[in-house]
Order: structure tokens, then C-alpha cells, then sequence
């Protein structure tokens, strides 16, 4: 090899250069592999990459937004339905569908707007996503029964949008609120736990630099991304294919949804809401939730009409309903039983 411009101290330096950058590409393809392995060995990857198969139903909410529907289990049985959170999709409830359905519960659960399957939207404010739930629950809710709601984060928030403006009754007999909060999501978040003046600056980077962004995602889950998300949404209990799995749904989320979503949700305001909630709910929190900490679920049970429980996990995150898929399982077949023998009485 040849160096004809170069003298004998820029040879070595071009040299140890170009051995650096082999290097660190090497050992970057290396936790890239390892990080793949991990994710392949889950025992969990399993039963995350069969999601089940519903009945596919396509709905119009109020403004004629197209919204993708997916029914499981028996036709005849007590009807669950299922809104799951921001820049997730309907198979986010993989474990809790599965569950609800061999225990013959019929679940409906849907994608919300712009998310998944459903169409996007000139609109995503908060009410709009009440809306939707609106539509689903006069689609799917048979002629003469009523269903158990349920909703994850943006999920919850919407249930909350809904009842301001619904007869709540007339659809629902029960409510779980999962990992959610009504207001003040800035005021409480952990992503940036800053004291004093500091807090401006963490509020600046959770609108601009997070809810609100439109910054591209990575194509496929990398070291680095899953420590961020784990880091941001996740408990130190989740598995590494319970985090891709969310990853996933994460990076097909298109940005203007993320961001449009993320700043609507920046400026909600329900607290007056949950009074209008007027049956039985059970609120879940994760202890180590940072973008919906424990103390939104706290303020929320204390304004609803008929508390059932207030549950905080221990050594959970943001995602319930994939860290502890058992107790969102429990306490939605808990609500179903206890209604039905109600409505029985």
C-alpha cells in the first residue's frame, strides 16, 4: 500500500484511524447481535408475535373517521371493550385479549384514530377521541346490554372525554383506568426529575422534545433505542421482547400522529370529567410510572363517583398491560363478574 502524499507520522495516525472506526463498527455489530439475541430468546417473543385474530369490523365515528374494529370470543358473551394508548395499536392487549377470551368474555378493541388500522385524521384532540369510543361502544355494544370499558393511557383519557359528554350508563356498567392521568401531565412527569428552576426546562423538553415531536424513530430496535424506551415507559421487570414489542408499534406510529397527539394530550384538562364516570372503576397505576406517575391515579380516584379500588404496582412502569398483564386480566374479569351479578340482582 501506498502513501504517496503523507508522511510517516500521518501514515500512522491515517492508520490507527482507520483501525478505530473497524473497531468500533465491530463492536457496535456486536451488541447489535447480542441485543437480537435476547430478544429472540425471550420466552416471551412467543406469544408477542402471534397476536390473536378478531372479527374485523370498520366503523365511522361522528366526523366520518374511519376506525378498524377487531371482535373476539363467543358472540354471547359479557362484551369488554378495549381502547389502548398513544402510539400503540389494538394488538398492544395481545396477553389481556387472549385471556378475557378463553374465559369466553367478548372483547372489542380498536385501533384509535390515526393508530394501527384506522384512518388518519384532520383532528386529534381529546374529544375527538371521546367520539370514537362513542361510535364503537353504539357499533359493538349489543342492542339491550352494556359493556366493561377499559383504556390504557390515552385509552383512559379518552373514556374520561367520553363520559363528559355521553349518557355513560346506556353503553357502560363498568370502567378501568390504566396508567393515565386527566391534566397536568407536565406538571407531574418524571422523564426529567428536575428541582426548582430547573422544571421549566423539563417542562420545554417533555412538549418540544418528546410529546410533540416529529423526529424520526429508528427503523428496528438497537441497544441504544430499547434502553431509552425501557428507560422512559417500561419497569425494570419488562422483558427485552415485551419492550421491542412496543418498540414495534412505537416506530409505525407515522410522527405527525405522535406529535399532533402528544400536544393535545399537553393541554387536556378532565378532572371535571370523572364525576360524570358513574360506575364501578378500578384505577391501576405503576409505582415507577414517569409519564403518568402514581399521583394522577391518586387525584382520580379521589374524584370518581364509585371507586372499586385504587391498585399501585410495585416495580411497574407506564405499560400495565405488558408488565403485569395478570392484574389488568384479574381485575377487568373482576369487574365483568361483580357487574353481571349486579345487573342479575
Amino acid at each position: 500500500m501506498k502513501f504517496p502524499s503523507l508522511t510517516g507520522t500521518d501514515r500512522e495516525r491515517w492508520l490507527w484511524a482507520g483501525i478505530g472506526t473497524a473497531g468500533s463498527l465491530a463492536a457496535s455489530g456486536l451488541l447489535q447481535a447480542r441485543h437480537m439475541r435476547q430478544i429472540a430468546r425471550d420466552p416471551e417473543k412467543e406469544a408477542l408475535d402471534e397476536p390473536p385474530e378478531g372479527r374485523a369490523r370498520s366503523i365511522r365515528s361522528a366526523d366520518g373517521t374511519r376506525l378498524h374494529v377487531e371482535v373476539f370470543g363467543p358472540d354471547d358473551g359479557e362484551t369488554v371493550v378495549l381502547a389502548h394508548g398513544w402510539t400503540e395499536a389494538l394488538i398492544y392487549w395481545t396477553y389481556v385479549i387472549k385471556a378475557l377470551r378463553d374465559q369466553g368474555v367478548r372483547v372489542v378493541a380498536y385501533d384509535l384514530r390515526g393508530h394501527g388500522a384506522s384512518a388518519p385524521a384532520g383532528d386529534y384532540s381529546i374529544p375527538r377521541f371521546g367520539e370514537d369510543l362513542e361510535a364503537v361502544l353504539d357499533a359493538c355494544v349489543p342492542e339491550g346490554r352494556r359493556a366493561v370499558v377499559a383504556g390504557h393511557s390515552l385509552g383512559a383519557m379518552s373514556i374520561a372525554s367520553w363520559a363528559e359528554k355521553h349518557d355513560v350508563e346506556r353503553w357502560v356498567r363498568a370502567a378501568a383506568l390504566l396508567n393515565t392521568g386527566v391534566g397536568d401531565l407536565l406538571a407531574e412527569h418524571l422523564l426529567l426529575p428536575l428541582p426548582g428552576v430547573a422544571q421549566a426546562l423539563s417542562r420545554a423538553v417533555a412538549v418540544h422534545g418528546f410529546l410533540g415531536s416529529k423526529a424520526p424513530l429508528p427503523r428496528f430496535s438497537t441497544p441504544l433505542s430499547s434502553a431509552a424506551v425501557r428507560y422512559i415507559a417500561f419497569g425494570p421487570d419488562a422483558t427485552p421482547a415485551q419492550v421491542a414489542f412496543f418498540e414495534r408499534m412505537l416506530v409505525t406510529c407515522p410522527p405527525d400522529v405522535r406529535a399532533d397527539v402528544g400536544m393535545a394530550m399537553s393541554e387536556m384538562d378532565l378532572h371535571h370529567a370523572l364525576p360524570r364516570l358513574t360506575v364501578p372503576t378500578i384505577v391501576m397505576a405503576g409505582a415507577l410510572d414517569k409519564l403518568t406517575p402514581p399521583a394522577h391515579a391518586r387525584r382520580i380516584a379521589g374524584m370518581l363517583p364509585q371507586l372499586r379500588r385504587l391498585t399501585v404496582l410495585e416495580n411497574t412502569g407506564h405499560m400495565t398491560p405488558l408488565e403485569r398483564p395478570e392484574a389488568v386480566i384479574d381485575a377487568l374479569a373482576e369487574l365483568v363478574s361483580v357487574t353481571a351479578e349486579r345487573a342479575l340482582a
